[in-house]
């Protein structure tokens, strides 16, 4: 069976990535750092619907906790076929002249690091030089890494701009490995996140600006997602889908 996993899987995002992946047939590694009952309540509803699915604690940041992860998905019966590097952070809503270094160390260490972690253990498994059989990994980005979010997170922006120059570098890098590396940028998507900048009706009041007029539910970037991994999208690496209503 097909392993897929899916860092920060227990909400927005990453939920709803997981609970699509399950229904087309992936054994879902649905991976959280804190909230284990969140985490376990994905996996009852994929199991409910037939799936397959193990929730697996570790906090990405942590590359002793990182290579612990992929130790267990070494015995999960199945191949990592695709990964999901969903995970990320951000925190109060501010201007760069208010961050402080442990602010930005923190989402550096989660939205860059971590995401590094996962793609060189997943390059690990996947590549035919590890005699892996190849696979697909999704890098989440976000609108903000074009934007920059000027008053808002401009250290949660960078982070993302980071992601997306690995996007792309790592899928030069493992294209000849049979591995490809693609990105999905969301706009203003209603999820738990917006409540950790401190402001949870974000969406709502950003909204009107877009030219869709709307915000974007998760479900929605889920299905961007499971396109990129998927064998319609055998011939596409290096690029990215801006799922952003228009902005």
């Amino acid at each position: 069976m097909k392993i897929a996993l899916v860092t920060g899987g227990s909400r927005g995002i990453g939920r709803a990535t997981s609970l699509l992946l399950a229904r087309q047939g992936y054994c879902v590694v649905v991976n959280y750092r804190q909230n284990s009952a969140a985490a376990e309540e994905v996996v009852a509803q994929i199991l409910q619907q037939g799936g397959h699915g193990v929730a697996i604690q570790a906090d990405i940041a942590e590359e002793e906790q990182v290579m612990a992860m992929f130790r267990q998905i070494n015995g999960l019966s199945g191949t990592l076929s695709a990964l999901v590097n969903n995970a990320g952070i951000l925190f109060q809503q501010t201007t760069v002249e208010q961050l402080t270094a442990d602010r930005i160390t923190r989402v550096f260490a989660t939205n860059v690091l971590g995401t590094f972690l996962c793609c060189r253990e997943a390059v690990k498994r996947m590549g035919y030089h590890h005699g892996g059989q190849g696979g697909a990994i999704v890098n989440v980005s976000s609108a903000a890494a074009r934007t920059g979010s000027p008053t808002e997170y401009v250290d949660y922006a960078a982070s993302k701009g980071a992601m997306d120059t690995l996007t792309r570098g790592l899928s030069l890098e493992v294209a000849a490995q049979g591995i490809r590396v693609n990105s999905v940028r969301p706009g203003a998507v209603y999820t738990e996140m917006h409540a950790d900048g401190g402001e949870p009706g974000r969406v709502d009041r950003v909204a009107p600006a877009l030219p869709m007029q709307r915000g974007g539910q998760p479900e929605e970037i889920a299905q961007a997602i499971s396109w990129l991994i998927s064998e319609a999208a055998s011939y596409v690496t290096g690029t990215f889908i801006d799922a952003s209503g228009g902005r």
